[in-house]
């Protein structure tokens, strides 16, 4: 019981990419990148390893952006001469460069398979292995080829990534994960079609299926924008129509937002990964700051389906700050799971 991971990303080796900053690009020559990330990788494995985390992932070591990282395995997706859009409903800014999409979209070989077979050999623990969802695609690329609907280029995208999806849990992925932080954006769209979306990338995927629904990293425009908000009310609407969809486990952001733990109860028969490590800041959690964010939870969770979690990626963070963090999640969920086991070591809320 409460078994502890994290969302995926954790910061990059500063030989590997400038620390810090998204889109980061690399600092090895190409020569020599496959063989860095793979030290990377290793680095990413150890800490969550040493730190005590029970599900592990590469850290997204060989991606640039969780989007892009897909992207780029992709036929008919131009990265290097960027569009123009809107994104995320505007909230953090009017305008974004993304991809284009320039072509037909077709995916010639699997895109990650190789690296989830090197982190299973790299490590004994559960390995989660992260994909972007097909909403969050859609919001994030720009269509001048087919032009067409959200919902068909969404279901597009969603076979593809359904094909990966199986590729990964054949080659030795216990857990793959989609993430839509666009749920907490256009719920009517979630409500019209996103779920049905996500649904068709898990298709026939033999491993755990996972959500990972924030409200964002924790880079400088998306914590002015939590600053500003007072609308937290998204998971009212996504939670329950999650509850319904074949997906096994959803993440919730709980340690930066101002949601109330009592939403999850809405997730009955789910798996729940709580987001107690808050992802925007370089302050370290104490085990006992963890431990408290652990137990209002669950109250509506039973500890057996919760999975103690960061908010969102940790790659904006220093190297430092994360294995903290780590280190904090691990150490905190490990003092309410000895006091699950004896009660009377709880202390008084």
């Amino acid at each position: 019981m409460l078994r502890t991971t994290i969302t995926g990303s954790l910061p990059k080796p500063v030989w590997l990419a400038e620390p810090g900053i998204l889109f980061a690009p690399w600092r090895v020559p190409p020569d020599s990148l496959a063989e860095a990330q793979d030290d990377a990788v290793r680095l990413a494995l150890a800490d969550q390893d040493e730190t005590g985390i029970d599900v592990v992932t590469d850290g997204e070591q060989r991606r640039r952006h969780y989007i892009w990282g897909f992207l780029a395995g992709l036929t008919g997706v131009d990265l290097a001469r960027l569009g123009r859009r809107q994104s995320r409903g505007g909230r953090y800014a009017k305008e974004t460069e993304v991809p284009r999409i320039v072509g037909e979209l077709a995916r010639p070989r699997p895109v990650l398979v190789d690296a989830v077979r090197f982190a299973r050999r790299h490590t004994r623990r559960p390995i989660k292995v992260t994909l972007p969802g097909p909403l969050t695609i859609v919001d994030s690329t720009v269509d001048e080829h087919g032009r067409t609907d959200e919902k068909t280029l969404a279901m597009r995208f969603a076979a593809l990534l359904n094909a990966e999806a199986r590729d990964l849990a054949a080659a030795g992925a216990d857990v793959v994960q989609f993430d839509e932080p666009t749920f907490n954006v256009y719920v009517d769209k979630v409500e019209a079609w996103g779920v049905e979306a996500l649904e068709r990338c898990a298709e026939g995927v033999e491993a755990t299926t996972a959500v990972h629904i924030c409200y964002g990293y924790g880079i400088p425009r998306v914590l002015a924008w939590k600053t500003r908000n007072t609308e937290w009310g998204h998971y009212r609407t996504t939670l329950p129509l999650l509850a319904r969809s074949h997906i096994h486990q959803v993440s919730v952001e709980l340690a930066a937002s101002a949601v109330d733990p009592a939403v999850v109860a809405a997730l009955n028969g789910k798996d729940v990964m709580a987001g107690v490590i808050d992802v925007g800041t370089e302050e370290v959690e104490t085990p006992e700051t963890v431990a408290e964010r652990i137990r209002r939870v669950l109250p509506h969770v039973a500890p057996e389906r919760l999975y103690p979690c960061t908010d969102c990626g940790l790659v904006p963070r220093s190297r430092a700050a994360a294995r903290g963090k780590l280190h904090a999640l691990a150490a905190g969920a490990a003092l309410v799971r000895q006091e699950l086991r004896t009660p009377a070591a709880r202390p008084a809320s």
